[in-house]
């Protein structure tokens, strides 16, 4: 099995055990839930630095833990002004070390469009999502189905959240392209083996109809690679191992803006 099943397989039973911590009732009551969502892809048109959607994790499965001695509220607060456009937050605990906590704490200290980044299988992660404060929930075309991704999809729109559409190759587009997606990001990551290679979202990209904004995923690690996407199309850049895994998360993420 790979890694990406083993999450998939191991989140159905993370879930079942959370909804008989929290009725979706409580989760509706939230102080969060009735809070007018921030666009994520307004925000990313509006960039003037290149649209860097930056993530904060506190581990990964390749490369261990990188979470040092500065909070998420540092570090969110950080991307921020040095110039991010949105933040994404890694809720995973099992494989990433994330919580919920994180998600609450980011959108707290940060008035800018909040990515719950999760492996999403179930309407529940979805009502989570926006009791805690997210604006934008990920959807894996490579972990699900094509008729659980479009429901899901279809639930995110209905509570007013947005939906970015993961995928790894042009194939995963099919099926999974609808009105209720408003982001189609292309992971340069393969998440089974987590082999990475930039050209992935260069030849992806014209398969994307030109409706839904694009935007690439992980390996991103000099202004030059931005540029380059840049010319195929893509708006956003979602970048958190380049800023997490160095000694100063924030200082990392501003000078990488300003060579911009």
């Amino acid at each position: 099995m790979n890694i990406l099943a083993e999450i998939i397989q191991s989140k159905y039973g993370e879930v079942a055990k959370r909804k008989a911590l929290t009725t979706t009732a409580d989760l509706e009551k939230s102080p969060l839930f009735e809070r007018k969502i921030i666009s994520l892809k307004q925000a990313l048109l509006d960039s003037k630095h290149f649209g860097i959607i930056a993530e904060f994790k506190r581990k990964s499965p390749s490369k261990g833990q990188f979470i040092g001695q500065l909070s998420v509220e540092e570090i969110t607060q950080g991307y921020v002004k040095a110039g991010a456009a949105g933040l994404s937050v890694l809720t995973d605990e099992v494989y990433f070390g994330g919580t919920l906590a994180d998600l609450i704490a980011a959108r707290t200290h940060n008035q800018v469009p909040l990515l719950r980044k999760d492996f999403m299988v179930d309407e529940y992660q979805i009502l989570e999502a926006k009791a805690n404060g997210a604006d934008v929930i990920l959807l894996i075309a490579a972990g699900i189905d094509t008729v659980l991704l479009n429901r899901l999809a279809k639930f995110a729109k209905s509570l007013g959240l947005e939906t970015l559409l993961e995928v790894r190759e042009k194939e995963e587009l099919d099926g999974n392209l609808s009105e209720y997606i408003d982001v189609v990001g292309v992971n340069n990551r393969n998440l089974k083996d987590f082999k990475v290679d930039i050209n992935i979202s260069i030849e992806t990209a014209e398969y994307i109809p030109g409706q839904f904004l694009k935007i690439s995923e992980s390996g991103i690690s000099t202004p030059a690679v931005i540029h380059q996407l840049s010319g195929h199309g893509f708006k956003g850049f979602l970048m958190g191992e380049a800023f997490m895994q160095t000694a100063d998360p924030l200082a990392s993420c501003h000078s990488f803006i300003n060579s911009l």
